[in-house]
């Protein structure tokens, strides 16, 4: 018995020694299994990585011998639990390697290892609250925005931001050319295209109904597909249609493509703000996005300046036939795509948005940008031997993603599906900005973007317009009268200007190679008269008679006879061309372009200050300021009764508003969270774009009738916009949501 006794002692103890190794090893298969299909996953497994070989011989012992001297693999994962979770028992972490850490990059602390089998998690996820779901993303954002401005404030700011603060301030030049095309060109496109007066005022107006169209469309696809991407989609198809738009010759087909250049350019604005300011830390935003506004100033000099330089050289064209003519004002449209051009070129090297990767749960890619940019500082800084410091970044869990068909799908069904899909989601993001959340903050900035667009476009393009009607009017002075004049066989070959004759008579007179601007006859009679070679604007025969008189080769139509008889009279060889209205020539041309050149260059004082007080005063108190300002400075416009009082006015009026739009834009940035940020910025710069309309339709009626209305419009709205900017929270020291 004592034998038996020691025997079954000896049994039970071989067994439980048996157990104890069987289970040893059944942790490090589960252990070896885990990593090999963690190598076999990863994209670079063609790398050796010592790491990962030191720890595998580390591990040799424990392993169960196999056929072929390794370890034995099974190769599915459905009995892996327990030896998957038992592994990690007093394992670091920070041993487990995962997809990504092959590169040097850090894991993400969001993503944990847990006890729960993926396929059982994805469907617990599933089938959470969804409310349950948006507070965890609510809590991540919180932690990922406190970290991001520690991880932005380890970077630094130097080169990097630079480098990015000029290619952005192309694009945002090539929004600031593109409000400036149509204006300097309508005075020689209306000859080409023989534009009537409504056709001018849509001309002049498609450029806002299309960026109005784009800042909505850009900035909800901005915030699903990211900053650059979109950026580089829009700037693309601007400098397509700016193109195409300086060749295309009827008025029907250039209009469409100023509309979709302004569409394409409408993306910018809200786009570029957004995308810088996730590169700045919070002591640097408010001051570096006032100096990128200088860029739409720089836009404005830049038109201005090849205008003046292109548009009056008309040597500068060429024809095909009578069909197709390319005249200097074509060549002006061209050379204002090249802004937009080099914007493309040069985003195409640039990142896209780290904090737009963190907030779709890209961890590695972000990780990889923002230690691009610490390295970048750095060795701009002498220290290339600083090291990024920055092991995990909170990532915030997606809400959604495109629906993938898989292979079988046709490809038309696979991007029906997914612009289906891509379309609900810009449009459900588009309606949380009406959240309660953040239903107050929207509905206050639509009031303070409106009031201040409405306002300062209204005016803008109200003091040009009574620019023009200032001219006119001291030109109406200077007009010359003859009355019962009568002049026999003589021949007319100068310059006729600004005059009016009435009741004359004109007996065997010519009427060769001469321009008539501005010429009206009244009551007079023409007998064997000859007109040849004549080309004229705003000359018009009232209550005359033409007796045996000849046109040849004038622009003399019938329409410009009012009222008036043709006895024996013919017309030979007209010429093609269209009825202008309005006094052209070089001296307004030079004079519109100058007027422009200045106001635009205003701005640059209102900008500096701006830039160095933004961060110092803060953004209410700089947009409320200005618009006071602003709306003070409106009541001095009833006291400019010259052209150069005009001028003047117009000048102070830019200087100071540019600080309000400034303080609006940084405002805009700030008040809203990454993945709505762009979707609200464009928004807001859409209802910028329809107030623009409004305004300019609104004081442009009143041109030459009264400055009262378009003054206290301006000022009303001035008024209530700064009001109301003393209502939104204020946003200097905080982090970017």
């Amino acid at each position: 018995m004592d034998d038996d006794g020691r025997y079954r002692d000896g049994r039970s103890d071989f067994i439980r020694g048996a157990k104890d190794i069987a289970k040893v090893a059944k942790k490090q298969v589960g252990k070896k299994v885990g990593r090999g299909v963690d190598k076999m996953a990863d994209e670079y497994t063609r790398r050796s990585y010592k790491r990962f070989e030191e720890e595998d011989d580390d591990d040799d012992y424990g392993g169960v011998p196999g056929g072929d001297s390794g370890y034995h693999r099974n190769d599915s994962r459905a009995n892996d639990d327990e030896g998957h979770s038992d592994s990690t028992e007093g394992h670091d972490e920070d041993d487990e390697i995962y997809e990504g850490e092959y590169q040097g990059i850090p894991r993400a602390d969001s993503v944990k290892a847990g006890s729960m089998d993926g396929v059982v998690a994805a469907q617990a996820q599933q089938f959470r609250d969804l409310s349950a779901y948006e507070g965890e993303r609510r809590k991540d954002q919180e932690e990922l925005a406190q970290q991001y401005e520690s991880i932005l404030q380890e970077c630094g700011h130097g080169k990097f931001q630079w480098t990015l603060y000029f290619v952005l301030g192309l694009a945002l030049m090539a929004d600031g050319v593109e409000i400036f095309v149509v204006g300097f060109v309508l005075p020689s496109a209306e000859k080409d295209m023989c534009l009537s007066e409504p056709n001018k005022g849509m001309l002049g107006l498609i450029v806002y109904l299309g960026m109005m169209v784009g800042a909505f469309v850009w900035g909800g696809l901005a915030d699903r597909i990211g900053r650059r991407q979109t950026l580089l989609i829009s700037l693309s198809i601007n400098s397509v249609f700016a193109f195409f738009s300086s060749f295309v010759q009827g008025y029907s087909s250039f209009l469409f493509c100023r509309l979709a250049s302004g569409v394409g350019i409408g993306g910018s604005i809200p786009i570029v703000f957004s995308y810088y300011s996730e590169f700045l830390a919070q002591e640097k935003r408010g001051e570096h996005l006032s100096w990128l506004c200088m860029f739409w100033m720089i836009g404005g000099i830049y038109a201005s300046a090849m205008a003046w330089a292109i548009i009056p050289h008309y040597g500068w064209s060429f024809q095909m036939g009578s069909a197709y003519q390319f005249h200097s004002w074509r060549v002006f449209v061209l050379v204002c795509a090249f802004p937009s051009v080099a914007a493309i070129s040069a985003l195409s090297t640039m990142p896209e948005s780290p904090r737009f990767y963190l907030e779709n749960g890209k961890h590695d890619e972000a990780w990889m940008i923002l230690k691009q940019v610490h390295d970048t500082n750095m060795r701009a800084k002498g220290c290339p031997e600083r090291v990024f410091s920055v092991t995990t970044i909170k990532t915030v869990k997606p809400m959604d993603e495109l629906v993938n068909m898989g292979d079988g799908a046709a490809w038309h069904a696979k991007w029906r599906i997914k612009l289906t899909t891509l379309f609900h989601q810009v449009w459900n993001n588009f309606l949380t900005i009406f959240n309660p959340e953040y239903r107050r903050t929207t509905y206050m900035m639509m009031a303070v973007w409106f009031s201040m667009s409405f306002s300062y476009y209204g005016l803008t393009v109200w003091f040009p317009d009574m620019i023009k009607y200032l001219q006119k009017q001291e030109y109406a002075s200077r007009t010359k009268v003859f009355v019962k004049e009568k002049v026999e066989h003589m021949t007319f070959n100068f310059t006729l200007e600004n005059q009016v004759h009435r009741q004359g008579q004109y007996f065997n007179d010519k009427f060769m190679n001469l321009k008539m601007r501005s010429m009206v006859f009244e009551d007079s009679l023409f007998e064997e008269c000859y007109f040849e070679d004549i080309t004229s604007s705003n000359t018009f025969f009232k209550n005359c008679t033409f007796i045996a008189t000849l046109f040849y080769n004038t622009d003399l139509f019938k329409y410009r006879l009012i009222n008036s008889r043709l006895i024996n009279s013919t017309f030979l060889h007209n010429k093609e061309g269209c009825l202008l209205s309005d006094v052209s020539d070089e001296n307004n041309a030079y004079m519109v372009y100058f007027v422009s050149f200045l106001g635009t260059l205003a701005v640059l004082p209102g900008n500096i200050v701006s830039a160095l007080l933004m961060d110092k005063i803060g953004r209410l108190r700089m947009l409320a300021g200005s618009s006071v300002i602003s709306c003070i400075s409106c009541f001095f416009l009833s006291f400019g009764n010259s052209e150069s009082a005009m001028i003047a006015l117009l000048c102070l009026f830019g200087g100071i508003s540019i600080a309000s739009w400034n303080a609006l834009d940084v405002l805009t940035v700030e008040l809203y969270p990454s993945d709505k940020r762009t979707t609200a910025f464009g928004f807001l710069n859409a209802l910028c774009k329809l107030a623009a309309v409004l305004g300019i339709s609104i004081f442009t009626s009143f041109v030459g009738i009264t400055k009262a209305v378009p003054i206290l419009f301006a000022s009303g709205a001035l008024a209530v916009g700064s009001f109301l900017a003393l209502k939104l929270p204020e946003t200097r020291g905080q982090v970017l949501q």
